[in-house]
């Protein structure tokens, strides 16, 4: 069936930075052209020994010989190029998934076939054939997605959401559709907004395999992240409190960030919303907060969605999947701390401001800073977006797992402006 590349979609493609084999491409490429000028001075200063000793010399013979050289330095180059070529897409990560490879499931085979469509040329669009979103670097954990695609058709789905996440951590993102049930979990006892936004979710109404927790409880004793420290708590503890009364002059209180919005605020999206608790008290303002999650240690998507509210199954590696200008507020924490290199951030900020409409608000809300060259690094990347500074505070806080020790956090709320 031979190879078949994987089409990458809107934000599939994940740009690995060059370093050690960067050099090496620069190397080659400095190589080559050395090359071609030596076989082009050869070409056109050497002479047979013969015509030193002949005193009449053939003017043709030396034409035939130098056409015989530049089709050599022809051939050097377009090996070169290909080599290249080959160099490249393998630094950025673009790679073919072999479909003929004996241990890839069946279903993986037909869902990555391309599909002719037949009426021929589509007309508007322009497409020939149908071909499946895949995110490139699925072709890094074959056998892994093998694994995922490996299932009866029409039949249930294997209890593997852990392995669908681990892939989409790996950048295998968007997953390939599979043609069987997802498991169902009963979910009695849920209630109706705005009751079901601080409603105590039941341990029964959500999947707990593949996680270390399998209660509440136990999650609630747990320091997740800097930000989830006991937020599935909603009873008791700082979590009924947030976003209405500050406890440091880093925490803005909910009302008054809404007052700095221009043309009002209608809809948001939370960036690590953890428990979905800054989309609940949103929700309590009339506003419409999708809130981006993954179930990293506990079962976020469906605790949010239990509360009534929209969790986006995504990671912050992929590209929104939403339309340009369209959100009044981005909301971030520390979860927009992404790891790696400062590039890598820089996409992701550019992203988000992408999706958010001039005049929006977007509020990074105890960004933590580590050191006084991350906080630097931050600023200077925010102030190249041009946005009014409507909130700025830097402070310490203690941390929130108890340790005591003061440690430094930025709080922003900024307004995009309008580009022309």
């Amino acid at each position: 069936m031979g190879s078949v590349s994987l089409k990458t979609g809107d934000g599939t493609a994940r740009f690995k930075r060059a370093t050690l084999c960067s050099s090496a491409v620069n190397i080659l490429m400095l190589f080559s052209v050395i090359t071609t000028n030596l076989f082009a001075l050869y070409a056109f200063t050497f002479s047979p020994k013969q015509h030193l000793d002949n005193p009449f010399h053939h003017p043709h013979r030396n034409i035939s010989l130098i056409s015989q050289h530049v089709s050599l330095i022809i051939k050097e180059i377009d090996s070169s190029q290909r080599k290249l070529a080959q160099m490249e897409k393998e630094l950025l990560g673009y790679d073919t998934l072999d479909l003929s490879r004996p241990n890839l499931a069946t279903e993986l085979k037909l869902f990555l076939q391309h599909h002719q469509l037949p009426l021929g040329k589509d007309s508007r669009t322009g497409i020939t054939e149908m071909v499946a979103s895949v995110g490139h670097s699925c072709e890094k954990s074959a056998d892994l997605l093998s694994q995922y695609m490996s299932y009866k058709v029409s039949g249930p789905c294997p209890d593997d959401w852990s392995l669908a996440q681990k892939l989409i951590l790996k950048g295998c993102e968007p997953l390939p559709r599979r043609r069987c049930f997802a498991k169902t979990v009963p979910k009695p006892g849920l209630t109706s907004l705005p009751v079901s936004l601080w409603k105590p979710v039941s341990d029964k109404i959500v999947t707990w395999s593949g996680l270390g927790c399998k209660n509440f409880n136990c999650l609630n004793s747990k320091k997740l992240s800097r930000d989830c420290v006991g937020c599935f708590n909603l009873t008791n503890g700082y979590e009924t409190q947030k976003y209405v009364k500050a406890r440091s002059k880093n925490d803005f209180v909910m009302d008054d960030v809404l007052a700095l919005g221009s043309g009002g605020i209608r809809i948001g999206f939370d960036i690590g919303g953890g428990s979905g608790n800054f989309a609940a008290r949103m929700a309590e303002r009339n506003v419409t907060v999708i809130t981006n999650t993954l179930n990293v240690d506990a079962p976020h998507s469906e605790f949010i969605a239990a509360r009534g509210l929209f969790p986006l199954f995504l990671s912050l590696d992929h590209r929104f999947p939403f339309y340009d200008n369209v959100f009044d507020l981005v909301h971030a924490t520390s979860g927009l701390d992404v790891e790696g290199k400062p590039e890598k951030l820089e996409f992701l900020m550019f992203d988000l401001d992408r999706i958010l409409r001039a005049g929006g608000l977007f509020w990074l809300d105890n960004f933590y800073c580590s050191d006084d060259e991350k906080k630097r690094a931050l600023t200077r990347l925010i102030e190249r977006f041009g946005y009014k500074k409507l909130k700025w505070v830097v402070g310490e806080k203690t941390d929130a797992a108890g340790s005591g020790k003061p440690q430094v956090y930025l709080s922003a709320v900024l307004q995009k402006p309008v580009r022309i």
